[in-house]
């Protein structure tokens, strides 16, 4: 973090209110100040609220000539740190929640313009308004904002098919650390007129620019869509699973979710009433989930068909595909329960990564054996096989606690991200690096890529006041 910055202090928040409407400074609230997981407390007593990319432009105007730190704030979400900042000089919070509305709608482009503050979820919802598809999806969409899925190129349930946010975006509109705005709100599949800014601000996590309003990439709306658990013998099961799956369905794989018994251990221990109709419970099964135009039949058929020939195969020994709309979201309140479930049992590690799908299969059992030469430990091991993107997180034994176990977290995040590291992996698939990785980018980064990251900020914001201390020290 720069050692020259200046707090955001009454003289410097005094000046900046002069050059704004009335009541675009606000004190921050408790929300401002926290994250998730609860690992920090943010700094900050005041938090700007613009209206337009112009009062953006105001306030990073006026931090730069002061060299005051400005931490940007989307809706909160993040896991790893990127939203708050926990020490150095107090930073001025600049949230972009009164920014929210819809510029515009092109159902013949499938292009929605939306601005940053924009909930994901109403995202979602004026697409459908002109018979669309917004297919990202992910936990926190009720209270993530575009501009934060950006920054952080969020994946999510639908990565497989549609791709992360960065796939989602056409362009956008930015207000760098001098104050001043890049106008690159085109709808256009193809631009090469030079240096994609847009890619390079996208998934930047605020450190080099702030978006403020977004192109965003729409789809058809499917005509029929079908759900279903099974189980499966083991991960290489799943994965030859996901190739007939996509032999029998190419394309139209919108989601493929691998969980680990563990995790409906802890559903059974923490959320008794999230049941799974699977009876035995299996040591690993697959969410599935097709998603089919018109044209093609319907998804349940499709979906029926590859049941049974991976039962043929020996792929699959049991499973179930939702009859009704109530069924279908049953079986995903399962996916969705075993992030709280985990909260509520306390990690003592989590593990956000990312694995070449051929190594997948032999890297789980070679984690769990080099973790049980540190200490005994429940691993629950789920999230989105079709991309590669494990969360693989690493709790006490039942009865224990992860308070006893600090001394070892280190030890167990290195022995897990230096095997990801082994086999061509990454330690951030999804997630970003905020904070909170900002030590694993250092540890596990290509060298040339840090230097070429450190040389870009340097250049976009030579003072270090955008998000000090997230992605790079």
């Amino acid at each position: 973090m720069p050692a020259n910055l200046n707090p955001a202090d009454a003289t410097f928040l005094t000046g900046l209110a002069a050059q704004l409407p009335e009541g675009t400074l606000r004190p921050a609230e408790p929300r401002h100040l926290e994250e998730p997981r609860g690992r920090w407390q943010g700094l900050g007593s005041m938090v700007a609220l613009p209206r337009s990319a112009a009062e953006v432009s105001v306030i990073l105007r006026a931090a730069s000539a002061a060299r005051v730190g400005v931490q940007p704030w989307g809706g909160g979400t993040g896991l790893v740190g990127g939203q708050l900042q926990p020490e150095g000089p107090a930073p001025l919070i600049l949230s972009l929640e009164r920014m929210a509305a819809l510029r515009g709608a092109y159902p013949l482009e499938n292009v929605l313009v939306v601005e940053a503050g924009m909930i994901v979820a109403n995202a979602q919802a004026e697409a459908e308004k002109i018979d669309r598809l917004y297919p990202l999806s992910l936990a926190s969409e009720g209270t993530a904002r575009i501009g934060g899925v950006l920054s952080t190129n969020a994946g999510g349930l639908n990565v497989l098919r549609y791709g992360n946010a960065r796939d989602l975006c056409l362009g956008v509109e930015a207000v760098l650390a001098d104050g001043t705005v890049i106008h690159g709100l085109k709808r256009l599949r193809k631009d090469n007129t030079g240096y994609d800014l847009r890619h390079l601000l996208i998934g930047a996590e605020g450190t080099l620019g702030v978006i403020t309003a977004a192109a965003l990439r729409l789809f058809p709306r499917p005509a029929s869509t079908a759900t279903a658990l099974l189980a499966v013998t083991d991960p290489a099961a799943a994965i030859s699973l996901l190739e007939l799956a996509e032999a029998r369905a190419s394309g139209m794989i919108s989601a493929f979710e691998i969980i680990h018994r563990m995790g409906y251990d802890f559903l059974a221990e923490t959320l008794p009433e999230v049941t799974v109709p699977l009876s035995p419970l299996p040591d690993w099964s697959v969410l599935v989930e097709l998603a089919l135009p018109q044209g093609f039949g319907g998804a349940e058929a499709v979906l029926a068909g590859l049941l049974e020939t991976a039962m043929e195969r020996g792929l699959v020994q049991d499973g179930v595909i939702a009859a009704s709309d109530a069924q279908r979201a049953g079986l995903w309140r399962i996916r969705e329960a075993i992030p709280e479930a985990n909260r509520r049992i306390g990690a003592v590690s989590s593990h956000d990564i990312s694995l070449p799908l051929s190594e997948l299969p032999a890297f789980i059992p070679r984690a769990v054996a080099a973790l049980a030469k540190i200490g005994d430990w429940r691993v629950n091991c789920f999230g989105h096989l079709g991309d590669g993107n494990l969360h693989f997180n690493v709790f006490p034994v039942k009865g224990g606690n992860r308070r006893d176990h600090a001394a070892q977290v280190e030890a167990v995040k290195h022995c897990v991200h230096d095997l990801v590291g082994a086999v061509g992996g990454s330690v951030s698939a999804e997630h970003g690096i905020g904070r909170l990785k900002v030590d694993d980018l250092e540890r596990y980064g290509d060298p040339g890529k840090l230097a070429a990251m450190r040389a870009i900020k340097a250049a976009l914001d030579p003072l270090g006041i955008l998000n000090p201390g997230a992605v790079l020290r």
